[in-house]
């Protein structure tokens, strides 16, 4: 795993052990990147269900400026630090623990009492088959953690069909790699 292009490109990423955390393959994120292209520079990035990181900081290396990584497992949590850490990552980053559904609702009491802004950009790569994305969907528009203009990329298995509008976010890209889809959504 490694940070394919921008200002860390090259960094060697730690990956975990065992099967626990299943990195995004380095095809799919150069697909996912290349998509952003032109929304990711100054975006504000939250990685939810962050795993290793790696998605959040290819994000950073391509000139986000600011990623909030998330994710409910105290491994995972280690290997981000130790990411961030083995990067040198100089912009603004916060790792955030807990269950998916808590960091969301504690976000939208941030953005509605002004603390925090909504995120330009949303990367969901939940665990597959685990029911998650229908209820982090809902969370993130009920919330209003979505910037106006923002996008969610969700990343599932290629068998598994997303709806067109998904809780008021209408799906404006997909795209498949290998044994993954990449589903682009944007808040209209």
């Amino acid at each position: 795993m490694r940070v394919i292009a921008g200002k860390y490109k090259g960094r060697k990423l730690n990956s975990p052990e065992d099967s626990s955390v299943r990195p995004t393959t380095d095809k799919a994120k150069e697909a996912l990147f290349s998509i952003l292209t032109n929304e990711i520079y100054g975006a504000r990035v939250l990685d939810l269900f962050a795993g290793s990181g790696g998605l959040g900081i290819e994000a950073l290396s391509r000139g986000a400026s600011y990623c909030l990584f998330a994710d409910s497992s105290r491994r995972s949590l280690d290997l981000i630090r130790s990411n961030i850490a083995h990067c040198e990552i100089e912009e603004p980053t916060r790792v955030a623990a807990g269950d998916y559904a808590k960091i969301l609702r504690n976000l939208a009491r941030r953005i509605e009492d002004g603390i925090e802004e909504p995120f330009d950009i949303i990367l969901l790569d939940p665990p597959y088959d685990a029911g998650y994305m229908d209820k982090a969907f809902a969370l993130i528009a009920e919330g209003g953690i979505l910037a106006p203009d923002g996008t969610i990329v969700a990343e599932h298995r290629k068998h598994e069909e997303l709806p067109e509008d998904l809780h008021g976010f209408t799906k404006t890209k997909e795209r498949r790699y290998g044994v993954v889809k990449l589903s682009i959504y944007n808040n209209m």
